[in-house]
This record gives C-alpha cells, structure tokens and sequence, in this order.
C-alpha cells in the first residue's frame, strides 16, 4: 500500500484524515491493543508511532504489537535516527523547517536515508513547522528550534510555501506534544491560502469543537496524542474522527 496516496484518499473521500500518534513512553503495552481496537472500529484512519526522547528500546516490538493489532497504516513520527523500522508502513521524513538548526533541516536525514532505503519503508517528506503555544515543549527543547510566533500566520505561511516548493509531500504545523494551547486557526488559514499541498495540525487538540475549527481553517489531517493517553477519554475518539471525516455523515 502506498500511505501518501491512502492519506490522499482519505481526504479526498471523508473530507480529512485522522491520525493517533501513540508514544511508546506513554502507553502501558498491555492496554495497547484494547486501544488499538477502540480506535479502529472509531474511524480512526491510521497511527503515528515516535516520541521526542524514546526510552523504550524496544521500537521494533511496539511497531509489531501495532500491527499485529490492526491493518490500519503504522507511521513512524521519528524523534531520531533510532526511531527507524522496516516493520512500519511509512515513515514522516520530518525536516523542521521553522527552525535554523541545520542538524533537524538536512543533518539527521543525510544519516536516516540510507538506512530508510535499506529497509524499504515509504518516506514522505514533511515540512515540519513548530508554533509557538506558550510553554517551551519537548520537541522545542530537543531540537534546540525556536517556534514561529503564533501571532505571526505570514511567516508560518512563507515557511510552508518554500517548504513546498522544495518539493516536499505535506506541511505539518505543531504546537508540540502536550501543548496548553494548540495552532490558532488564523494561522492554519494563511498556510492553506498559500500551499497546495495537505496539512497536518497537531499539538494540544483537547476537543471536537477545536477539531471542527481546524478543519474548517484549512487542515487535511489531524493529530491528537497526548489527550487520549488518558483511558478515560477513549470513548470520544469517535466523535473526534466524525469531525475529522466532514464528508461523511454523522454516526451516533
């Protein structure tokens, strides 16, 4: 399968497409496949796999209990050059591109390629673009970037254009894995205005009516992480895969 086009068609066919990202870290590997289950028969169109830090070693055993679980697309959302796995279905090659630390533009990824080649693992090339959202975030603090103001939608919008024409497959704006406030809709709004190519929101989305504004400023898929590491939130994944997917009718 190819994941780009299967994103493609997700938005093209439900109006956007859903991503989990599942940090290894954070989730007890026993309730994993429960997890896996709720969101499967939700809606929820696929799953990003990574974190920042990673102190679980073992990437290639969660990637396996993922896809042992479900035929959904397993994503790697690397945080590092260890954070590779031909057992995946894709993998984001991430550049952040709002950032000016050339180690997280090109360095890594000239490390990355060879073995993303070796192994056969799709990479879709991502302009990965940090917003301000009042806290100092893990992803901030470990690749030593500074975030675009969240008051500034032109300089968001400028990065994300050059980021297409440099020829990459999608932009994806975060506020960072457990933001306190998530990318302002003015912000989403002049990326869209400017690129052709789908967008991705993630960072601090805490709730169907912030999913709806997203969606309805211009994003083509959406990332919630953080809020449904909390068990108690899973029966609303849902209704946040109902808001995602705008073409398709409402279920109860």
């Amino acid at each position: 399968m190819n994941i780009y086009k299967y994103l493609l068609d997700a938005i093209s066919e439900k109006g956007g497409a859903y991503l989990i990202l599942i940090d290894p870290d954070k989730i007890e590997e026993e309730k994993l496949p429960l997890f896996i289950r709720k969101c499967e028969q939700a809606g929820v169109d696929g799953f990003l796999i990574g974190g920042s830090l990673m102190v679980n070693s073992k990437f290639d055993e969660f990637i396996e209990k993922i896809k042992i679980a479900t035929n959904l697309p397993a994503i790697i959302f690397p945080g590092g050059v260890n954070q590779i796995s031909n057992i995946a279905d894709a993998i984001l090659y991430l550049s952040v591109v709002s950032g000016r630390n050339s180690e997280h533009l090109i360095g890594k990824h000239v490390l990355a390629a060879p073995i993303i080649k070796a192994k056969n693992i799709e990479p879709i090339s991502t302009g990965y673009i940090l917003i301000e959202s009042g806290a100092t975030t893990t992803v901030q603090y470990m690749s030593g970037t500074l975030p675009i103001p969240r008051n500034k939608p032109e300089i968001a919008a400028a990065t994300a254009l050059a980021a297409e024409y440099l020829g990459m497959k999608l932009i994806y704006l975060e506020a960072g894995s457990g933001a306190g406030i998530s990318v302002p809709e003015i912000l989403i709004q002049a990326v869209a205005s400017q690129c052709s190519i789908p967008i991705i929101v993630g960072g601090g989305i805490t709730s169907i009516e912030s999913v709806r504004q997203k969606m309805d400023s211009g994003a083509n898929i959406i990332i919630t992480g953080n809020y449904f590491e909390d068990e108690n939130h899973w029966e609303l994944i849902k209704d946040f895969a109902s808001a995602v997917h705008t073409k398709l009718p409402i279920t109860v």
